[in-house]
This record gives C-alpha cells, structure tokens and sequence, in this order.
C-alpha cells in the first residue's frame, strides 16, 4: 500500500497537472509603438479590463509588441506557437500585420482572432482567421448613404500607401454606382509621412464634392489638417481607423465637423434605448474611463474586448471535445468559432457561420461627427 503522504503528494501533483492543461493561452500581437501606436496602446489597455477565464477556464494572454511591422508580426506569431504553445492568437492593429499573422495561423493550424479588418484572404488563413471588426464596405456604406443624401457626385481620395488604404479605396470604387458617386482621386501617403502638400494639391485641382479619408489614428490628421489649410469646403469623410481621441488631439480644430463610422460604444449614451449592445457598450466604456481617463474611449479597445467575447463563447463549446494546449483543441476551437451565435459585444451582435468569419451587419454601425472637439452622434 502506498504510504497516505506519498499518495496524497501524488493526487495533488496529478490535480496541479490537472489545472496546468486546463489553461488556455492566447498570443496577442499589437502594434503599440511605431506608426500604429495610437491604436495598438487602446487595443493592449483593453486586455487589462478582461475576465480572467475563458469558457470558464483560466486564460492567460501573451502580449508582444509588433512595433506596427508586419515582419515583426510574423515573428511574434511563430513565437507564440513554437515557444509558448498557444491556443489561439489575436492581432494585430494594422491591416498588413494582420494577414502576416493570418498566414502563419494557416501554417500552424491556430486559430487567429484578427483586430483589424482583412482583404479576403486566400482559402487556408481565411479558414483559420476570425475578423472583429467592421468589414470596410459595411462601414463605408454609411457614409455613401450620407453622401446620397447630400447629393454628392463626385469624390476625392486620400489613403495609406498600404493595404488599409487599398481596402478603403476598394470600398469606395464598389460602392460608388450603387450610390452615385464618382472617385476622382486616388492620392497615397506614408503612414509615417509628415506632409502631403502634393497629393492635396492634386485633390484640390480635381474640385469633388467630398473628401474621403483612407488613414488611421493619428497619422490621419495629415491630410485633414491639410485639406482644411487649403480650404476645401466640402465634407471630409474619414473611417473607423480615424475614431479616437489621438485623431482630434493631432487635428485640433482642423478635425471639427468630420465625419466617420464607427462602432456605437463611441457614442453608447446618445444610442436608442432598444439598441441590442448599449449595455454592453455602456458598461465597458465605464469601466474603460475609469482606468484610463474620461474621454479615454475608442473603438479598437472595443475590438478587443469583442474578440474576447468571442472566444469566450467559442472555448465553452471546444472545452467539450479537447484540453487546451493540444491540436485537437485548436481545431475545435476554430470550428467553434465558425458557429458563434448571438454573441452581444461592444460594437455588434456577431453571428458567424463557415461563409463569414466576421458575422456583424448594420447594428455595428453608426455615423459620428467632431463636434467641439468631441466625437458625438452625427445628426443627419
């Protein structure tokens, strides 16, 4: 007979084994220094405001910093699976960075929540990729119906020389004759670039109607700042990567009156009553402001704490076919996640099924404008 210490020394490093491989690890990739900086440190705050379990089980998040390189990206996805055995990952806040991080998922077989919008991705990381946010046609689809509404004929363009600003014009150029717009410009700019004296100037000789802005966070204020110095008087559309308080701090008074969508726990005090996540967006921009200061709201903080939402709902059904820290578990989680239902976040209800990885629809939209320095619901 085993003696009674031995065996309850055994029992309990079988019970501490036990909980070890009930852990679920998630690799977190996020842009919080370099162009990205503005978004990448909203979207990292988020992560201190989580739940410390998901499906019910500990969870433990990983956090790198990306530097908002898709190089470095990568390199933090391959290290999240190859050194600390990840069940899933998140990242990251820049749209290249991302589908770097969604190609090493397909590699790996780990299951990747992405935190920014994506291009369609070939079949193999669009199998194991997840989007968060907004998809930008979605998004820009508010604000082609303002421009309808106004009767706007034609537009200029001004993006990030990379795939964000791609995905923004893209929008535009599929939206356009359903709404009855033409695009006359397509001026690019560096995200890192402190002037675009040249691409204005082209924008300016081609006289739209309305500007749309294809940047984010604070480096969007570039060409905002400049369009309003040269005195385009038209309205200047922006997008959901400009809603943050760095975009008006930067801007200053060149950012009143701009227009963007956005999600609505930007404005979650202005929503009707009946809206299906002023709750949630309430309680989160509470507790977000509380730790980080009024007027601290954002959506991408948002965007973070809805990936976690949703994999939160995803881990309770693969806990039911396969521990954590396996391939088995992986797999299941991913499936799972391709079945998400109902799941009420900060910016939408998602709903996601084999054919869309994204799962949000017009609930996850409104239209927001600067006013008096603040971005407040846009009053058509």
């Amino acid at each position: 007979m085993k003696h009674p210490i031995l065996a309850a020394i055994a029992v309990a490093g079988a019970l501490a084994v036990s909980t070890a491989s009930a852990e679920i690890t998630v690799g977190v990739s996020l842009g919080t220094t370099g162009p990205g900086a503005s978004l990448g440190i909203p979207y990292k705050n988020a992560f201190s405001l989580m739940p410390k379990t998901l499906g019910g089980e500990p969870v433990k998040y990983i956090i790198l910093d990306d530097e908002s390189k898709p190089d470095n990206a990568a390199k933090n996805a391959r290290k999240f699976v190859a050194e600390d055995k990840v069940d899933a990952m998140m990242g990251s806040n820049g749209v290249p960075s991302a589908v770097a991080m969604a190609q090493v998922a397909a590699e790996t077989k780990t299951p990747l929540i992405a935190l920014t919008p994506t291009p369609p991705l070939p079949p193999d990381p669009a199998h194991w990729t997840f989007t968060i946010p907004q998809s930008t046609e979605l998004m820009m689809s508010a604000v082609a119906e303002d421009m309808k509404k106004r009767g706007i004929k034609t537009v200029g363009y001004i993006g990030f020389s990379d795939t964000w600003g791609d995905l923004m014009y893209n929008a535009m150029m599929a939206l356009a004759p359903k709404y009855g717009f033409k695009v006359v410009t397509n001026e690019r700019y560096g995200r890192a670039d402190t002037s675009v004296a040249g691409q204005v100037l082209k924008i300016m000789a081609a006289a739209p109607d309305a500007v749309v802005v294809g940047g984010s966070g604070s480096p969007a204020a570039t060409p905002q700042i400049a369009l309003v110095e040269r005195g385009f008087k038209g309205p200047i559309y922006h997008n959901h990567g400009t809603v943050n308080l760095a975009f008006i701090q930067t801007a200053k008074k060149d950012a009143e009156g701009v227009i963007a969508p956005t999600g609505a726990l930007i404005v979650a005090e202005e929503l009707p009553a009946d809206a299906p996540t002023k709750a949630v967006s309430l309680d989160f921009v509470k507790r977000y402001e509380a730790a980080f200061g009024p007027g601290s709201r954002n959506a991408f903080a948002g965007y973070s704490y809805d990936g976690m939402l949703v994999l939160d709902a995803a881990a309770k059904v693969a806990l039911q076919k396969a521990k954590p820290g396996t391939p088995e578990f992986r797999a299941a989680l991913r499936d799972a996640l391709e079945h998400v239902s109902n799941v009420v976040g900060t910016h939408g209800v998602y709903n996601m099924t084999p054919g869309n990885h994204n799962g949000l629809d017009e609930r996850a939209r409104v239209l927001v404008q600067v006013e008096n320095g603040q971005w407040r619901l846009y009053k058509k």
